[in-house]
């Protein structure tokens, strides 16, 4: 899997802090990918996963990796129940137009 990649913003993207560009400002820039939230759907399956770039990780003390770690899992849960529910009411409105 590829934790760190090199894209122009096709994620959407959530900015805190000031100075730096923001996601509505265009910057010829590559982006880092430092942190990855992939959400995958098999039939009726949906998994969330996320990944932290190697580097970014050897830099955390053990209580940050934990507190990330919790944080992340609980995000993965959020956004795949979110895209569960949107998969399911799409079936939803399809089958019933039958």
């Amino acid at each position: 899997q590829h934790y760190f990649r090199q894209r122009r913003g096709i994620m959407a993207q959530s900015s805190s802090g000031t100075g730096g560009p923001t996601p509505s400002s265009p910057t010829n820039l590559p982006q880092t990918e430092i942190l990855y939230v992939a959400v995958q759907r098999e039939g009726q399956q949906v998994s969330a996963k996320w990944g932290l770039h190697p580097s970014l990780k050897e830099d955390l003390k053990p209580e940050e990796w934990k507190e990330l770690t919790d944080i992340m899992g609980k995000v993965t849960t959020l956004v795949g129940n979110r895209f569960s529910k949107i998969l399911n009411r799409a079936e939803e409105d399809a089958g019933g137009t039958a």
